[in-house]
């Protein structure tokens, strides 16, 4: 579509995307996509927030957030604002009707975390059965004999199971193809039946999926629908010989549940990179228990994956900056909205 250049399309980043002298807390934050765009300028937020201030949007066209939340008071003087970058592909941390009324595009980064979120579930995976965390443990505190408690399994023959068969999903049903496992299962209301035909993978319900799987693997978005999926009543479907992995986001699985079940050897273990109430600024209670694995939120951060997400966040900018819209848009209707057309006309004339 042809569009007019805007004179100047200011994006700013939130601070958390930086260390407290102004030097980028990543390698690679993707932002060499604007180097050739000389209408582009670069800020950053003065502080980091847990909740994105009013006030520190000031007169920024475009907004690139990491972990902060944005709600509707977040966006009460968006006069300028057009976008919201979202760094990753969850959206759970912003109001979208929020930012569809206030005429504010909000885009994710689809495909951008696959390959890393994969590599990590399948990381666990071996780092559960074969116990590595205890072993580590053995060798640091002189029980070497000890050994001889904790032999692992190996993944050959065990069965994965998938809830939510999206491209996360599917990418580590792809992984995990020469491990000599059974043909992988999955829920996923939401499926394309092609695409689990093609991967090998049966859709089933999530009764029989936490009845047969040696490893339930979480790989859906958070929202109303998924909100304490996995309760007292699920784990207590799953064999005692299983693992729970949740690379997915906090409040999926009910913590009270997965952590008596965990206490009590009701399931062999689990592995957790996110939790209810982020960020975990004390130690947590599944720290106790030596049947668990956890990460800040943060098991699947490589300079890859931040280099991609930055890239494709960093091209949406670009992108909407020349008149083009983003991939990975999360509420398309905006485009429509009188709010988006009334902003971006005073910025760049009619948006096509």
């Amino acid at each position: 579509m042809s569009q007019s250049i805007p004179s100047r399309f200011r994006v700013t980043l939130t601070a958390d995307f930086f260390q407290p002298d102004g030097s980028p807390r990543y390698p690679d934050l993707g932002l060499s996509v604007f180097e050739s765009a000389k209408h582009i300028e670069i800020a950053r937020f003065a502080e980091h927030r847990v909740v994105v201030g009013a006030d520190q949007i000031a007169d920024a066209n475009g907004v690139i957030v990491l972990a902060s939340r944005v709600t509707r008071e977040s966006l009460e003087s968006s006069e300028n604002l057009l976008a919201l970058g979202r760094f990753g592909v969850g959206f759970d941390t912003v109001d979208v009707p929020a930012c569809t009324e206030a005429g504010v595009v909000l885009y994710i980064t689809p495909g951008a975390v696959n390959r890393s979120v994969a590599e990590a579930t399948v990381c666990w995976m071996l780092a559960l059965t074969h116990h590595v965390r205890v072993k580590d443990q053995l060798v640091r505190t002189g029980r070497w004999d000890d050994r001889t408690l904790y032999l692992g399994c190996e993944l050959r023959d065990r069965t994965l199971g998938i809830i939510g068969f999206g491209r996360i999903g599917q990418a580590v049903a792809q992984l995990l193809r020469g491990f000599g496992m059974r043909p992988p299962i999955a829920f996923d209301p939401y499926a394309k039946p092609e695409d689990a035909a093609e991967l090998g993978v049966r859709l089933v319900s999530l009764d029989e999926l936490l009845a047969q799987a040696d490893f339930v693997s979480i790989h859906c978005l958070l929202n109303e629908e998924t909100r304490n999926l996995i309760g007292e009543r699920d784990i207590a479907l799953m064999k005692r010989t299983a693992y729970l992995i949740n690379t997915a986001r906090g409040g999926i699985v009910n913590e009270d549940a997965l952590y008596d079940a965990l206490k009590s050897n009701r399931i062999a273990g689990a592995a957790v990179d996110c939790f209810v109430g982020e960020p975990i600024v004390q130690p947590h209670r599944f720290g106790d228990l030596d049947n668990v694995l956890l990460a800040p939120h943060a098991i699947c951060w490589t300079e890859e994956l931040f280099r991609d997400i930055g890239r494709m966040c960093c091209r949406g900018m670009l992108d909407l900056s020349l008149g083009e819209k983003p991939a990975g848009v999360v509420n398309p209707e905006v485009f429509e909205n009188p709010n988006f057309q009334k902003k971006w006309h005073r910025l760049s004339g009619p948006f096509i």
